[in-house]
């Protein structure tokens, strides 16, 4: 058998070549692949449309009184409370629903009575067996006090001792002081049948005022408590009621304007549930709370309605203008009539002119305006925007006339 040739086991100088070529082209096209990845990304990034948040222009006329801020909140009550038992319980009825009206006093549910009511009826017997002590005792005790009167003319007869004299009178004395006692005893149990009435009474929750129920915490079956028991299989609330009549307007404005908000002060409001609503709410500033939200940099402001109506529902958002308390100035009959109002905020500035940027068709167009009467934090337009056009008043940089843009949603 001829031996093996190792040295036929040398890889060739031309394969080596190819072999380096190789991973040389593969990692060309590693790097070309993420560069076009790249490109790709930053096209798609640069095909997006920028967002912008909008305000949409209003008609002029209408009220003459200034606007001295605008403002945003939320609808609250000022009386709202969550009903809960005083005592651990089992549900055993429940007669209301959400959006029911209900009374001051109605009753709203019962708790498992069976254990309370066995200490009332327990209180009562001890109560009438105290009773039925006394009268035995007076009894007892009218006798004893004719055997006291009997032994008294025996003594003065020199028939009896004075010995059993002390002993009649001791006896009318323990009597007197045994009713005393047993009277005592009907007190405590008095006070016992009283704690036991309170125990079933607080078996039923009733509706601590007037109301709507908005929320329904509790089914039969369930067990409640004042507190929380753990575990989540204990509710501490049987329903959630809000005195409908006590709504309010709250409302947090920057303490850099709060200067502009004083009590009294008149305010329009409009629910951002029904935005095409002409109908604008009168109202007027209740309080100013006398503390400002550090982290927020506000200050809280209460606003009451001048008259409430069944739209007007708590936790709705509510937009608010607090109007000036000056008269309305006279016009003059030579100045220019503004066609619209917009906000500050929509106003741009470029030299001496001024602009805004409107959007129509998902793109931006560029206009000038010709501006008459600032209103707080809006301003009359005399010329350059019409009624119900969308402006501008919050986006990035740099938007060109043309420039094709997305509405932010609110």
């Amino acid at each position: 058998m001829p031996a093996a040739d190792l040295s036929s086991l040398k890889i060739h100088d031309s394969a080596r070549t190819k072999g380096s070529a190789g991973k040389i082209l593969a990692y060309i096209s590693a790097v070309i692949g993420a560069l076009v990845l790249l490109g790709g990304g930053v096209l798609a990034l640069r095909g997006r449309k920028p967002q912008v948040e909008v305000a949409t222009a209003r008609a002029a006329g209408g009220s003459d009184q200034v606007t001295a801020l605008n403002a945003s909140g939320y609808v609250t009550p000022r009386r709202r409370a969550t009903v809960a038992a005083k005592i651990t319980g089992r549900v055993t009825g429940v007669f209301f629903d959400e959006g029911n009206n209900v009374k001051e006093g109605q009753l709203l549910a019962t708790l498992d009575d069976s254990d309370v009511q066995k200490a009332l009826t327990a209180a009562k017997a001890d109560k009438e067996s105290s009773a039925a002590g006394i009268a035995d005792l007076q009894v007892q005790l009218r006798l004893a006090e004719v055997q006291l009167k009997r032994t008294q003319g025996l003594v003065d007869a020199k028939v009896q001792t004075e010995e059993a004299l002390d002993n009649a009178k001791a006896s009318v004395d323990s009597f007197k002081a045994k009713i005393a006692l047993a009277k005592q005893q009907v007190l405590g149990a008095e006070a016992r049948i009283a704690e036991a009435q309170q125990a079933v009474d607080n078996c039923t929750i009733r509706a601590p005022f007037a109301g709507r129920i908005v929320s329904k915490d509790a089914q039969i079956g369930e067990m409640v408590s004042p507190i929380s028991a753990g575990g989540g299989f204990t509710r501490t609330g049987i329903a959630t009621i809000v005195d409908m009549k006590s709504n309010e307007i709250e409302v947090d404005v920057n303490e850099a304007y709060i200067a502009k908000v004083k009590e009294r002060q008149k305010v329009e409001a409009k629910l951002d549930a029904y935005p095409d609503d002409k109908d604008k709410y009168l109202a007027h500033v209740r309080t100013v709370i006398p503390s400002a939200d550090r982290q927020k940099a506000t200050v809280k402001v209460r606003i009451s309605f001048d008259k409430l109506d069944d739209k007007i529902l708590p936790d709705m958002g509510v937009k608010v203008a607090f109007l000036e308390d000056e008269a309305p100035k006279k016009k003059d009959p030579n100045a220019a009539t503004a066609k619209a109002i917009i906000p500050l905020t929509a106003v741009r500035k470029e030299g001496n002119s001024q602009y805004v940027l409107l959007v129509k068709n998902e793109a931006v167009e560029r206009r000038g305006v010709t501006l008459g009467t600032e209103r707080g934090t809006d301003v009359d337009v005399i010329a350059g925007v019409s009624p119900g056009d969308a402006l501008i008043v919050k986006g990035p940089e740099g938007l060109k006339d043309g420039q094709g843009v997305e509405i932010k949603q609110p």
